[in-house]
């Protein structure tokens, strides 16, 4: 009698424990790209992702950018990006036609080259982005349409389809993009000329140059295409404020929730396979601010590195983490049994980096 009930407790007791948890984290650019950087790595705390790091198998692939890797996880190669992003933002249905991204930037001459500037790195009002965007509207009709859904974040409908390859905004933001520039065999390029041409007398930009303030002097027309079919969802859930990714959460019916601030607010509520986008780092890069990214760095740390070590073998029993970096894509995978493993000996975030620097040299 005492074994039968035994026996019983025990059906309860796992018919109510929560399933075991695989968790998948995105987290672009987690570590800093310059390895001797000591006033960004130095006296860092991190003992949370070091254990985590030390103990997990590494797979270190080729660079690619945040976007393509994020619609890598939902089985999308030449994602269409546009037409995504924007499904995302309009939390919707998928919108018609041929869509890009148009984001506004400011291209400027630095040491005879062209840097190119997201609206992220510069002060652009809602009331600024209606004005240029409607002005575009009325002047390129022949070319498409112009829809604005944030300051930061414009689209284009083309009349008639092109095939536009080039690279997501976050590979290019704050960097060098002269051969992006003159790629003249691209269709839009020498259309975008005019563009440039055209936003350079806007009253919009003339008062922005007449306050010492950045003008809007080009777009980013990146991630052309239609909306893709429907795919089957990789994940349990979706969790970010990224609209790229609501979008694709979208197409594989996958619930999106909002990005969580810690560890805790998903585990029991997420399934059994969430998928987590922490993405806070990645303008700290973009924009070159190594305060903020030690200050998102050491929340990260806090909140979700720390707690995934106590929580792993418990009510996670499987992670990955996956981080697109300058050293690559990097792929890190921990299972239970991983815990055990005592000889391995967590580094210190300068070693990791160094280690990372050559390993992607070779």
């Amino acid at each position: 009698m005492k074994k039968r009930y035994g026996t019983l407790k025990r059906s309860l007791l796992a018919a109510f424990r929560p399933p075991p948890v695989h968790l998948t984290l995105l987290v672009p650019e987690l570590i800093w790209p310059e390895p001797a950087d000591q006033f960004t790595l130095g006296k860092l705390a991190a003992p949370g992702l070091e254990w985590l790091l030390a103990h997990a198998l590494l797979d270190q692939r080729p660079r690619r950018p945040f976007e393509t890797v994020l619609a890598d996880r939902f089985a999308l190669k030449d994602a269409p990006f546009g037409a995504l992003r924007l499904r995302g933002e309009a939390k919707s249905t998928a919108p018609d036609g041929h869509w890009l991204c148009a984001d506004p930037v400011h291209l400027r001459f630095h040491q005879e080259r062209i840097i190119l500037a997201d609206a992220g790195a510069f002060e652009l009002d809602d009331d600024e982005a209606h004005s240029l965007s409607a002005a575009l509207n009325a002047e390129f009709a022949d070319i498409g349409q112009f829809h604005v859904a944030t300051a930061r974040r414009w689209y284009l409908r083309l009349n008639v389809a092109v095939d536009h390859p080039v690279q997501p905004i976050s590979a290019v933001a704050g960097r060098r993009v002269d051969g992006e520039l003159t790629g003249n065999a691209l269709p839009l390029t020498r259309w975008l000329n005019e563009v440039q041409m055209f936003l350079h007398g806007h009253p919009v930009n003339e008062a922005r140059e007449a306050s010492g303030k950045p003008v809007v002097n080009s777009l980013w027309l990146w991630g052309g295409g239609t909306q893709p079919a429907a795919q089957p969802a990789t994940y349990s859930s979706v969790w970010s404020d990224n609209p790229l990714a609501a979008g694709l959460a979208a197409m594989s019916a996958t619930p999106l929730h909002p990005r969580p601030a810690s560890l805790n607010e998903i585990l029991g509520t997420a399934g059994a396979s969430p998928l987590v986008v922490l993405e806070q780092l990645l303008p700290d890069i973009l924009y070159e601010n190594s305060e903020n990214w030690r200050d998102d760095f050491s929340a990260l740390e806090n909140d979700w590195f720390s707690p995934l070590k106590n929580a792993l073998g418990k009510r996670v029993n499987r992670i990955t983490l996956i981080a697109p970096t300058i050293y690559g894509e990097l792929h890190y995978t921990l299972t239970s049994n991983d815990r055990w493993k005592f000889w391995k000996k967590a580094q210190a975030l300068p070693a990791i980096a160094q280690r990372l620097a050559e390993q992607g040299t070779r």
